[in-house]
């Protein structure tokens, strides 16, 4: 029996604190991150996205050993449309997103489990391409599951 379960309206107090703990990891020099104000704005929408089993978006978790009803792991997904090219004619993109784990369950598998999980939905939704950002110290994990760097000319506009 797996450790990794696919998250549910309930897990979203815990899915937004184990974001947050992402978050921090990534940007802890940016102290406006570390702030959890919009957790309660975020909350409605995470549980109705979490409710919905066919949407383009999926997390899974896998719960604390130590901490009834908290979460050890967390990994979240979207599956974007683009309009089709060579590769890709359907147009499905994978994301990955908010991998985390907390950080007194670390070095234990669980984010490669969760990981694992979220590949084989997209693989079962006919996703040929996922892409991720990683930091330095996930990169050997994504590495091993078959990610590779590749040139990205993203720019971002904040609205």
């Amino acid at each position: 029996m797996s450790l990794v379960r696919r998250a549910v309206p309930e897990d979203a107090h815990e899915v937004l604190r184990l974001r947050q703990v992402m978050i921090d990891s990534v940007f802890s020099a940016d102290s406006s991150a570390s702030s959890t104000k919009w957790h309660e704005e975020s909350l409605p929408t995470l549980r109705g996205r979490l409710a919905d089993p066919d949407g383009g978006f999926a997390a899974f978790v896998v719960d604390h050993p130590e901490r009834p009803g908290a979460l050890a792991a967390l990994v979240a997904g979207t599956i974007e449309y683009r309009i089709g090219r060579a590769g890709n004619p359907r147009g499905r993109v994978g994301h990955v997103f908010s991998v985390a784990t907390d950080p007194d369950a670390r070095r234990r598998g669980y984010a490669r489990a969760c990981m694992e999980e979220l590949l084989g939905w997209f693989r079962e939704r006919g996703v040929p391409q996922v892409d991720l950002n990683a930091s330095a110290e996930a990169e050997p994990l994504y590495a091993s599951l078959g990610f590779v760097r590749k040139p990205d000319p993203s720019m971002r506009l904040q609205l």
